[in-house]
């Protein structure tokens, strides 16, 4: 099963089970992939989350039947997930503008989310630089936290931690011991689903080797084969843009698999452009 079919396949068990209780694990397996790198890809296509997807598709039916059916708003709410007709009010103001009594009575419009399709488009006329890289096993030093990445608080907090890591001078003390393969600060994002459940870590760190410093942890990346990339253009949207580009085009196009080990986006100085580094097989 190629890429393309994989995601549809998801896509349309999601469709499939919109109003039952469906969990990240199921979703993804119909992807062939890990529920952390479905999520990932998924929201670095649709800019979504999962779930976030899930909660636009069923209040946009719900509104459908607001407007083509007689059921009362108390069990449409039960219906699509919520605990009481208040919940379901305030998750439909947001998404519509408006409450659901307003649109009983047909005098106003709403939004409708619709079903994701997959596409082909011609695309790729922009031409994507690129290097493999043997890398052997090796070992940063940094700091890390845990986020919940079903609900895209990943997305929301790993910006902020960078900037507290700046604020108090940690980045400063990373760049002091780097004295590993690979120069500069480390931004990685290690899946920790079967360990923690719906949860990734992310780190910030550099490449080292010697004791430990004092408040900070250690982490060892595997040997491996990496596709490395420039980051062109101003940050930050060069950089959201080319993890687009990467899945959306690249992988597709090329004969290799993400091998399922940690990712690294490396900032190696100010006058040196960011790379993304991804562990292939």
């Amino acid at each position: 099963m190629n890429w393309i079919e994989s995601l549809q396949k998801a896509i349309q068990y999601i469709e499939e089970h919109l109003l039952e209780n469906v969990t990240i694990e199921q979703i993804a397996a119909q992807a062939h992939i890990s529920p952390f790198y479905f999520q990932r890809t998924f929201t670095l296509l649709t800019d979504v989350t999962v779930f976030e997807y899930i909660r636009r598709r069923r209040l946009t039916l719900a509104a459908h039947e607001l407007v083509q059916s007689e059921q009362k708003i108390i069990d449409l709410a039960y219906k699509y997930g919520y605990d009481t007709p208040e919940s379901f009010s305030k998750a439909f103001r947001r998404q519509h503008g408006v409450a659901p009594s307003e649109v009983r009575k047909g005098s106003t419009s709403v939004k409708s989310y619709n079903r994701l399709a997959i596409q082909v488009s011609l695309k790729g006329a922009e031409p994507m630089d690129y290097k493999i890289v043997e890398q052997a096993e090796f070992t940063l030093v940094g700091i890390k936290q845990a986020y919940s990445y079903a609900d895209g608080e990943n997305l929301r907090e790993i910006p902020k931690m960078w900037e507290e890591a700046y604020a108090n001078g940690t980045e400063d003390r990373l760049l002091a011991l780097n004295n590993g393969a690979i120069p500069g600060l480390l931004g990685v994002c290690v899946d920790q689903t079967e360990i923690k459940g719906k949860q990734m870590e992310y780190w910030i760190g550099t490449a080292y080797h010697g004791e430990i410093p004092e408040g900070l942890s250690s982490l060892t990346i595997p040997a491996s084969k990496w596709s490395v990339f420039e980051v062109k253009g101003p940050l930050p949207e060069s950089l959201q843009n080319l993890w687009k580009q990467i899945v959306s085009e690249w992988f597709p196009s090329n004969p290799y698999e993400h091998a399922g080990t940690p990712e690294l986006e490396v900032y190696a100085g100010p006058h040196q452009a960011p790379q993304i580094w991804i562990p292939i097989k």
